[in-house]
C-alpha cells in the first residue's frame, strides 16, 4: 500500500509540473508579435505588399479660336507645347470645347496631334477653371506606374523567419509596371469583347487538329532518330 501511495504521489507531481510548463508556454506565446496588416517587415502571407502604384498627371493648354478653326499661330504654339512635353506613345490627348468650339477647331487640333502618331481621345477629364468663350482646351493625360521603395535590402534577419523577405515582389511587379502598355489597366483592367470572329479565334485550334502526328508518313528523318546510315 505504501509503495502504491508513493507511485501515485510521483505521478501527481509530474502531472502538476507538466501543467505548469504548459501554462508558461501559453503565456510566452501570448506575448509574441501580432500582425496588424501586411507590411514589408511583417508579411507571413504569400501576397506581395510591394505593388505597382499608378500616377496620372494632366497638362492643360488653352488655345484661342477664330470662329473658323484654330489660327496658324496658335497651332504653332500647340506644337511647341507638345514638343516640350515630349508627347509620345502612352499619352492621351483630349480637347475640351465646352460648347464654344466648332468642328474646324477640333480638326485643326487633331491634325497637330496626328504629327506625333496619336489620335484625339473622347471624354476630356475635369480640369481646374472654366474654358473661356472663343477658346478650346487641350488636355494631355499621362499615366506612369512604378513600385515605390523598391528594391528593399534592409532584411537582415538570420535563420528561417516565418514570412517573406522585405524585397518580395519588387522585381516582378517593377517589371510589370515598366512593361504594361496602359498603366490604367493595372487599376481598372480591360473589359473583354463580347464579339469575336470564330474564323479567327478557332484558327489555332483548327490548325492543331488538322496537323498530322509527327512521324506519320515518314516525316521523321533517320538523322534525327540517331539511326546510322
Amino acid at each position: 500500500m505504501a509503495a502504491r501511495a508513493r507511485k501515485e504521489s510521483t505521478i501527481m507531481r509530474r502531472f502538476k509540473l507538466s501543467a505548469a510548463l504548459i501554462t508558461v508556454g501559453l503565456g510566452a506565446a501570448g506575448c509574441g508579435p501580432v500582425t496588424n496588416g501586411l507590411t514589408p517587415i511583417s508579411n507571413p502571407s504569400l501576397n506581395s505588399v510591394n505593388q505597382p502604384v499608378v500616377h496620372r498627371t494632366d497638362y492643360v493648354l488653352d488655345l484661342s479660336t477664330s470662329g473658323n478653326g484654330v489660327p496658324a499661330a496658335e497651332q504653332d504654339r500647340l506644337a511647341g507645347w507638345l514638343d516640350s512635353l515630349q508627347l509620345g506613345y502612352g499619352d492621351r490627348v483630349f480637347i475640351d470645347q465646352a460648347g464654344y468650339g466648332d468642328p474646324a477647331s477640333r480638326a485643326d487640333v487633331a491634325a497637330v496631334v496626328g504629327r506625333y502618331g496619336l489620335l484625339l481621345s473622347e471624354g476630356a477629364p475635369i480640369t481646374a477653371g472654366a474654358v473661356q468663350a472663343g477658346s478650346v482646351r487641350v488636355v494631355v493625360s499621362r499615366m506612369t506606374a512604378s513600385v515605390p521603395g523598391c528594391p528593399i535590402w534592409e532584411d537582415e534577419i538570420v535563420g528561417a523567419p516565418e514570412r517573406t523577405s522585405t524585397n518580395y515582389g519588387c522585381a516582378t511587379n517593377s517589371n510589370l509596371a515598366a512593361m504594361v502598355a496602359n498603366p490604367s489597366d493595372l487599376v481598372r483592367g480591360q473589359a473583354g469583347s463580347v464579339e469575336g470572329d470564330p474564323a479567327t479565334t478557332n484558327k489555332a485550334i483548327d490548325a492543331y487538329r488538322r496537323r498530322l502526328p509527327t512521324g506519320y508518313s515518314g516525316e521523321v528523318r533517320a538523322e534525327s532518330t540517331g539511326e546510322k546510315k
